[in-house]
């Protein structure tokens, strides 16, 4: 759960599950942007919802299919889930946003998760949200931060919730 004592986040949990499941989706797809959302329930990471990617280039950038991005956060909405985080893979670069990702944040509250193939013999996955996310901000602060081209890291630690 994301540490609200102070307005910025440094820490996320994910279920050991999670973590698996993008791992998995990313390692079947190495050679295109994996994407997709996750949800959670009273803060808690808790399912994951991929999408297909339909970007022009999915070699080095991701767009959320409109219509499984609307399908998911209705699921979220009728099982009493909130949108937790946004996550993507870089096949070929390591897991920090490119221009193009922080360009399309959309989401304040949400977090973003890279997961990296670049690495040789395990995977690499970093998250990242606004710098003043305190997962309630408005969308002007992540407007304000698309201008400023920043994201503040946020450590993921994962856990073995069934």
């Amino acid at each position: 759960m994301p540490n609200h004592n102070s307005h910025i986040i440094s820490t996320i949990e994910m279920p050991r599950y999670i973590v698996n499941q993008l791992l998995e989706l990313a390692l079947n797809s190495p050679d295109s942007e994996i994407c997709g959302l996750i949800s959670s329930i009273d803060g808690h990471a808790n399912r994951c919802y991929p999408t297909t990617n339909i970007a022009t280039d999915q070699h080095q950038q991701f767009h959320c299919d409109p219509e499984q991005h609307i399908d998911a956060m209705r699921s979220m909405r009728e099982r009493g889930e909130s949108l937790f985080a946004i996550y993507h893979s870089h096949p070929n670069t390591p897991a920090i946003p490119s221009l193009a990702d922080i360009e399309q944040l959309s989401y304040p509250q949400a977090i973003y998760l890279i997961i990296s193939l670049q690495t040789t013999g395990t995977l690499q996955m970093r998250a990242f949200c606004s710098p003043n996310n305190s997962r309630s901000n408005s969308r002007n602060t992540a407007q304000n931060n698309n201008q400023n081209n920043t994201l503040q890291a946020v450590n993921v630690a994962i856990t073995d919730t069934p």
